[in-house]
């Protein structure tokens, strides 16, 4: 999952040596998943009427079902 998120973004900002994702665990066993870009780049990701980052979430999210889990996607400068 955080492959997938990687290369996604990667893919979208200028900047791509500055993306990395941090995998963080819940209490309530979810899995979160802090996508990091540089400032200028946060629109990108995030994209109009926050599209792009709808998005990623949701290609990630189907990557979590079949891996039986349950992820949440955050953005992050």
């Amino acid at each position: 999952m955080e492959e997938i998120l990687t290369y996604l973004a990667r893919e979208l900002v200028d900047e791509p040596d500055q993306v990395r994702v941090e995998r963080l665990e819940r209490e309530d066993g979810e899995l979160v998943l802090e996508l990091h870009v540089a400032p200028d780049d946060v629109g990108k990701v995030i994209g109009k009427q926050g599209r792009i980052a709808r998005a990623l979430r949701t290609v990630v999210k189907a990557s979590a079902v079949r891996a039986g889990r349950r992820v949440h996607v955050e953005i992050a400068a």
